[in-house]
């Protein structure tokens, strides 16, 4: 949660960048919710920002939240505030974000991943800007302008019955899909140098030295699934490696090394499907998923810790895109929990 005081700069020049920036600017002067739809590291975030100071908005304040790092009880209270006593803890009245951003906008990050009865209540400030603080029987008014972002199909989850379908048609006055980083070729090289600029800056370094043609072939030829947070990580990394000279390398996995501690096989990744895999016929395995084609038994030398580390890894990579790249969503695909799979996806710098 925040609240910042100017927007943060957007780069590009490809066609659907400038599309989607022209989108932005129609809807931006309404007083309208808009719902942002975008694969992660899209930059959802940025286009909430330059809603609300494109906006008649733009002097107050411009509050966000993640709803997908709070438990629901705790996402329900930082929403809409709580009085004294409202529950164990609750020593004093506070406000929530709805209150606090009266007359601005609240960014809702993540929004697929609030509970129904979280829902229903952003449902009925939407429709009568009323709501009232947990524990409270005094009904608040305001007058906020709400913005929130996803990578989920809401449609899809509202027809499921995993979110409410009248608040998805009160979010979708307009709807702001952000194109991935690999549709948009020409705005590669200009983030890249733009990244590789601020981080020379950061350095404290002279001059930034350019990058080597293999390099700008790599750059260009990687399909960047965590789009440009995971651009900006590869850049600011090689910079560091090569100052004051032509970077001519790039690591896309810090982790990579001969050296690298062994992993252990961990059997709720090796028993989640995936839908590229194909069930085990062996009733004694209870129909695990897995990979069959992954072992090659021809006789070599199997590095059994190395194939594992494999696995795994491409079984999560798998599983995200499966999942569009949600967490909550591909935890529950590989039957783990939340806290589980972001430990796997740290370990193996699936992260950025």
């Amino acid at each position: 949660m925040s609240s910042d005081v100017s927007p943060p700069r957007m780069i590009g020049e490809s066609a659907c960048f400038l599309e989607m920036q022209e989108h932005v600017s129609r809807v931006a002067p309404l007083n309208k919710p808009v719902l942002i739809v975008g694969e992660r590291g899209t930059g959802k975030e940025l286009i909430a920002s330059r809603l609300h100071y494109l906006s008649a908005r733009w002097q107050q304040n411009f509050l966000k939240i993640n709803c997908a790092a709070l438990s629901d009880a705790l996402l329900e209270a930082q929403l809409f505030g709580h009085e004294a006593g409202a529950f164990t803890g609750a020593t004093g009245q506070r406000k929530g974000l709805f209150e606090r951003a009266d007359g601005g906008t609240l960014f809702l990050d993540e929004l697929a991943n609030t509970a129904m009865p979280v829902q229903e209540k952003i449902l009925r400030v939407i429709e009568y800007g009323e709501f009232e603080r947990l524990g409270g029987n005094q009904t608040l008014t305001v007058d906020v302008r709400l913005v929130a972002a996803t990578n989920e199909d809401l449609p899809a989850l509202g027809r499921a019955g995993r979110f409410r379908e009248d608040l998805i048609d009160r979010l979708a006055f307009d709807v702001v899909t952000l194109p991935p980083l690999r549709v948009r070729t020409e705005d590669i090289l200009v983030l890249a140098e733009h990244f590789a600029i601020s981080m020379v800056k950061e350095m404290g370094e002279e001059f930034f030295a350019g990058f080597s043609e293999s390099v700008q072939r790599q750059l260009l030829g990687y399909s960047w699934p965590g789009n440009i947070r995971e651009l900006k990580n590869v850049i600011e990394r090689a910079v560091y490696q090569h100052p004051n000279k032509t970077v001519n390398r790039l690591v896309f996995n810090p982790f990579d090394s001969p050296y690298r501690p062994s992993v252990s096989p961990v059997r709720e990744v090796a028993e989640s499907a995936s839908s590229e895999l194909v069930p085990d016929e062996n009733p004694a395995n209870g129909g695990a998923v897995i990979d069959k084609a992954s072992v090659n038994w021809d006789g070599q030398t199997l590095d059994f810790r190395q194939h594992i580390q494999d696995y795994e890894t491409d079984l999560l990579r798998k599983a995200l895109e499966h999942c569009q790249f949600n967490q909550r969503k591909t935890a529950t695909h590989l039957n783990l929990s939340y806290h589980q799979l972001r430990g796997y996806l740290r370990k193996y710098d699936l992260l950025s």
